[in-house]
This record gives C-alpha cells, sequence and structure tokens, in this order.
C-alpha cells in the first residue's frame, strides 16, 4: 500500500479501525518526532500494541525530546536511535511517517502507511528558548493525534 497524504484525523481513524498490533514511527534521524511519537504513544496505547520507532540514519536521542517528554511525565532517557535494520518489517502493521522538510525513509514492508509531516525541532535556529518551545509544539502535537489515535482525544 502505497503512503497516505491527507487528513491526519482522517488516517488516524483509519488506523484505529484497524486495530494494528505494531506501529512503527519513521523519520530520518529517529533522534526527535520519531522518539517522542514511540513515547508518547507507549504511554497511550493498549498493552497489546507494539509501538517502534526508527530512521534511516539513526543519531542519537536528542536531549531535548527527552526533556520535554519528563515535563509530561514520560521518560524515554533509556530509549536510543534505531535503523531501519533492526525493525522486523513483517511484523509491522502501520507505519507513520514524521518527515516533513527532508526525504522520508521508505518502508518496504506491507504496512499500511500514512504520513504526519512535523517540522523537525532539532533543525531549529534560533534561541535556546525558542528551540525548546520547537519541541514542546511537537510534543503536543503528537501528543493530541495519538490520543485521538488511540480513543481519549476529543476528536476521537
Amino acid at each position: 500500500m502505497s503512503a497516505r497524504f491527507g487528513d491526519w484525523r482522517t488516517e488516524a481513524a483509519e488506523l484505529r479501525a484497524l486495530q494494528p498490533r505494531h506501529i512503527l514511527f519513521l523519520c530520518v534521524a529517529n533522534s526527535a518526532r520519531s522518539q517522542m511519537a514511540e513515547g508518547i504513544a507507549r504511554s497511550l496505547a493498549p498493552q497489546w500494541v507494539k509501538i517502534s520507532s526508527a530512521g534511516s540514519s539513526p543519531a542519537s536521542v536528542h536531549p531535548r525530546a527527552v526533556q520535554v517528554l519528563k515535563e509530561i511525565g514520560i521518560d524515554i532517557s533509556g530509549h536510543r536511535s534505531k535503523g531501519l535494520d533492526s525493525i522486523d518489517a513483517g511484523s509491522v502493521d502501520a507505519v507513520i511517517t514524521l518527515c516533513a522538510e527532508e526525504v522520508c525513509p521508505v518502508f518496504l514492508g506491507k504496512a499500511h502507511r500514512v504520513h504526519w509531516g512535523l517540522l523537525d525541532p532539532a533543525a531549529a535556529t534560533c534561541s535556546e528558548e525558542s528551540r525548546l518551545n520547537a519541541f514542546r509544539t511537537v510534543r503536543d502535537d503528537l501528543r493530541h493525534r495519538l490520543k485521538v489515535l488511540f480513543g481519549q482525544g476529543e476528536d476521537a
């Protein structure tokens, strides 16, 4: 199935209806957006749903991603950036790509794909406070979308 580019609420409803058992969040470095998505999703998803993240060029988990999730009670300090080769593609039911301004990695498995393009907060070139706020903005957007995906948001 090819990637879909549509309204995230519609995509979240489609994913919820599919009841995937393994969701993969994918971006380039697996350092900020996909790591935050993995942490938030693990805090919201039913226990039977496996949550993973990976990147096409894994780096390291960004300290600001750890910091802003800690602000909402989620600890990802033990996470590490992972490459696509660390993921069992056959076990993945749904892939959510999070790239916006860069080229998203290609996932070759048979999973249902959706695209939630979010600007990379790690790429922000501004004051320290503005960079931290960029991470908070992405965190809050992801949390809102994932609450909807898992039937806990006002849009669900």
